[in-house]
């Protein structure tokens, strides 16, 4: 079996992309490298630059390389910059989704594993998020998140598409080989850049009705999440049932103010944070479950905070040296 990974040069379809390999899974990689760079990929790995909207590129891809399933992270991740872009994030991420399910219903490849986002459900009111937590997505990003489930679950419907949906919520760390979080909007990559350039961290409040006063949310290791897709692959291959989406979150979370505290222990940089404004809207804690997923997909945290900050910088400092 060999699996398409769309988006296969980023931060975490690289990831994924090196657990299939060392699943002995075949894989081959479609990427327009407009956030992934193709030195993150085994070199083993066939690479095609392109997009997802090219529908001929994607049936060549099926038919020269044998794909019986897809893997598909492409898309417009950034939730605040899609605000400003509504278009151009539908245009990757539902066009995007449809163009590709289209070629996969023209050459009967019929198994896929999206990469959904904890966006769907928005700013939850409650303490733990699991997958029948009303979604209420905030922005288009988490908007086009959640029509990229509906188009699976119509497709499935229309023509037998076998599926499933992993929400992220937020991944950190690294596997190695320099391959880092190149994000300029998540938590990690900005705090080590302003350390990077001496400058001190920022964060955003520190009045929330939490144990520190900053805000509580998931973060999960970046190689656990990839051995879940894998494990994904697997039972759709293996023709085993698998839930329509599922959260793969830790159930306790982290506070900023932790991760802080981390991140000047693991660098040997003392700071303190600069503490601004809250941010509208953003609420003082997002936390989900992953029973789900430990049953179904091996989801389980197999790294401490400690590990994901320490994995993420030195993948960060391996990348300049």
């Amino acid at each position: 079996m060999t699996w398409l990974v769309t988006g296969g040069a980023g931060y975490i379809g690289s990831h994924v992309v090196r657990a299939l390999v060392e699943a002995d899974i075949g894989a081959v990689v479609l990427d327009d490298l407009s956030s992934g760079r193709e030195q993150f990929l085994p070199r083993a790995v066939p690479f095609l630059r392109g997009s997802i909207l090219d529908g001929d590129l994607l049936t060549r891809s099926f038919d020269d390389h044998g794909v019986s399933g897809v893997i598909h992270i492409a898309g417009f991740k950034y939730a605040g910059v899609s605000v400003q872009r509504p278009l151009h994030t539908y245009e990757q991420n539902v066009t995007g989704t449809a163009v590709l399910l289209a070629a996969m219903q023209d050459r009967g490849v019929d198994k896929i594993v999206f990469s959904s986002s904890a966006a769907v459900y928005g700013t939850p009111d409650t303490d733990l998020v699991t997958e029948a937590t009303p979604k209420d997505p905030q922005s288009p990003y988490g908007e086009s998140k959640l029509i990229g489930e509906w188009l699976l679950r119509d497709q499935a419907v229309a023509v037998g598409l076998r599926h499933t949906s992993l929400r992220y919520f937020n991944v950190v760390g690294s596997g190695g080989d320099g391959v880092f979080d190149v994000s300029p909007h998540n938590l990690f990559p900005l705090v080590f850049e302003a350390l990077l350039d001496g400058r001190t961290p920022r964060i955003n409040g520190k009045d929330y009705p939490t144990p520190d006063g900053t805000n509580v949310r998931d973060y999960i290791h970046v190689e656990d999440l990839a051995l879940s897709h894998v494990a994904a692959a697997r039972r759709l291959d293996a023709g085993e049932p698998l839930e329509r989406a599922y959260n793969l979150g830790s159930g306790d979370g982290v506070s900023v103010g932790e991760i802080m505290t981390t991140i000047a222990e693991v660098t040997g940089i003392a700071f303190a944070p600069e503490v601004g404004p809250r941010r509208p809207g953003d609420p003082a804690r997002i936390v989900a479950g992953g029973e789900l997923a430990a049953r179904d997909l091996d989801w389980r945290m197999r790294h401490t905070l400690r590990e994901m900050v320490s994995s993420a910088w030195e993948a960060r400092r391996a990348s300049v040296s």
